[in-house]
């Protein structure tokens, strides 16, 4: 630490070197196919939840309807958990077993 002498003020003020921020780390969620839950209510959930628009949303549904698995959207920790419980919820008070995780992002030079 750098120490300066203020003579006017009679203080000495420590400078400490700047921290620098690191981005928070991301993570998917994932949507998991299943034989029950229809294909409306997956878009539905894109669409309030997730805020896609519903091209993107059919897109989205039709990915994880084909291969099982899709990304629904990339957020930091706590945002993704929350989403999660939302659409949990929303699925339970529908009757559908909707399954969603989440995985974190590759880290990369942020």
């Amino acid at each position: 630490m750098a120490e300066r002498f203020e003579n006017d003020a009679g203080t000495i003020t420590k400078v400490k070197p700047e921290k620098k921020l690191k981005r928070p780390r991301l993570y998917r969620v994932l949507l998991h196919n299943d034989d029950y839950t229809t294909r409306e209510f997956v878009v539905y959930v894109l669409q309030a939840v997730f805020r896609l628009g519903e091209q993107d949303a059919i897109r989205v549904m039709l990915h994880v309807h084909h291969n099982g698995v899709g990304v629904a959207g990339v957020f930091t920790r706590e945002v993704a958990e929350t989403k999660i419980q939302r659409v949990e919820r929303l699925a339970q008070e529908q009757e559908f077993p909707l399954r969603l995780t989440m995985e974190p992002e590759e880290e990369e030079d942020r």
